[in-house]
């Protein structure tokens, strides 16, 4: 299961709300690349696949392809929102090895290497 907590469902909401386009959820995907091998990717989407799982945070709906769910089961998503800058903070159960850069990741203790975010 993926969570996401009340400040991340509130920044999709707003995402959502000032979309152009007719937006049914967000997509979490995992894709290769990154500084650590993976990276996450969130998208606004119309609609789901046959072959997604959709899970119902409140207001907002999360689709996952069958290929990234291994990868994302039991993480979490929180929205940081600071002086500093703001941002998707993803906590993820499955990372052996994140990169500094906070949406790169490997699920290898060996992973690739790390390389520095630019």
């Amino acid at each position: 299961m993926i969570t996401l907590t009340e400040k991340a469902i509130t920044a999709v909401g707003r995402f959502i709300a000032g979309s152009e386009t007719p937006t049914a959820g967000l997509r979490i995907e995992v894709t290769d690349g990154g500084c650590s091998g993976y990276q996450y990717g969130l998208k606004l989407e119309g609609s789901h696949t046959p072959d997604d799982t959709v899970i119902d945070c409140g207001e907002v709906q999360v689709f996952i392809d069958p290929g990234s769910l291994p990868m994302l089961d039991g993480m979490s998503i929180d929205f940081l929102d600071s002086i500093e800058g703001s941002g998707f903070k993803f906590t993820n159960p499955n990372a052996a090895k994140s990169c500094a850069c906070g949406t790169s990741f490997n699920t290898s203790a060996e992973g690739t290497g790390t390389k520095t975010c630019s």
